[in-house]
């Protein structure tokens, strides 16, 4: 679907949305979002979240008739935690400030939610992009997390870090942020598909960023930051594949060191390489420990999420 193409409003009565757009000094591209926003989706609600902006941000996005709120704590994870935590509304639709996404798209971003078949829609960039749009080994970089999120969580993504989402106010509701910067929509993407939640998939045009806006990114700062959330993350959330795999590749070295001192002692009867045969022990013993802490922590986190859905579960009923 091209960009300025007409789509049919969808029957939205009695379900409020709200767009929320995170900001730091994105004076130069704010206005146009919002008013492209409040022409695609006038029912919404539109809020900006401030970062500490040092430019004219907040003062242009009141003037456009958004609803201003404040986030003094740097750092889009905080921003994002901020606001799940302080709106209220049916469905969010969350995008950056920075004019690179197509507002046009919103109802077909939110058309997987309203039917009732995802939690969680991203618009992926990745099919139609201008030349510009990435920085480079930014595709490189995603295509790597998506690699490891998919084998992981042996799903199918083809984008994890799109700023451009909408999501059902359980997920929101549900789902906890603990990343504070960048990294923030991998954490959140991984995060709902651990606690169960659907995820779809929506191709939508990416724009390169106007003249004068600078991109916050940082290419390999921001990558190492993300490839360390999804160690800790996998870590917390699939304790048997980290520690299961740590442990595979530790019985590895310890067999290939081992065939060595094996072979010695058949040759003649006496183990000479010594060192080769404790390294060899040590390696064996760590790799079967780690496979079984693996599965005992296992067990217990899925003792633990299970609980933790069934308060989330209880608290949703309650407000409803």
């Amino acid at each position: 679907m091209k960009a300025n193409s007409i789509q049919k409003p969808m029957n939205t009565k009695k379900r409020s949305i709200v767009v929320l757009i995170p900001c730091l000094n994105e004076e130069i591209t704010i206005e146009k979002v919002i008013r492209d926003f409040q022409k695609s989706i006038p029912e919404a609600k539109i809020i900006v979240f401030d970062n500490n902006s040092t430019d004219r941000t907040a003062s242009i996005a009141k003037k456009a008739g958004a609803k201003i709120e404040k986030e003094l704590q740097p750092g889009k994870g905080r921003v994002m935690a901020s606001m799940f935590r302080k709106v209220e509304a049916d469905y969010y639709v969350i995008v950056d400030g920075d004019d690179t996404y197509s507002a046009e798209h919103v109802r077909q971003l939110l058309k997987p939610l309203l039917e009732g078949i995802a939690e969680m829609s991203v618009a992926v960039r990745l099919e139609e992009f201008s030349e510009k749009s990435f920085r480079p080994f930014h595709i490189f970089g995603n295509n790597l997390v998506r690699s490891l999120v998919n084998w992981i969580f042996r799903c199918n993504l083809t984008d994890i870090m799109s700023g451009y989402r909408a999501c059902s106010r359980d997920l929101i509701k549900s789902v906890p942020i603990f990343s504070t910067g960048f990294e923030v929509e991998t954490e959140f993407t991984i995060r709902t598909l651990d606690y169960g939640f659907r995820i779809k998939e929506v191709p939508i045009p990416y724009r390169k960023r106007p003249e004068g806006s600078s991109s916050k990114l940082r290419t390999f700062h921001d990558g190492f930051t993300i490839l360390v959330e999804i160690a800790r993350i996998a870590k917390a959330y699939k304790p048997f594949t980290f520690f299961g795999g740590i442990g595979l590749v530790l019985i590895l070295i310890g067999g290939i060191s081992g065939i060595w001192v094996i072979m010695d002692y058949l040759e003649d009867e006496y183990v000479n390489k010594v060192p080769t045969a404790i390294l060899s022990t040590g390696m064996m013993l760590l790799g079967f420990g780690s496979i079984g802490i693996g599965i005992l922590l296992n067990t217990i986190n899925y003792r633990f999420r299970e609980n933790l859905r069934l308060l989330n579960k209880k608290i949703n009923d309650h407000y409803l």
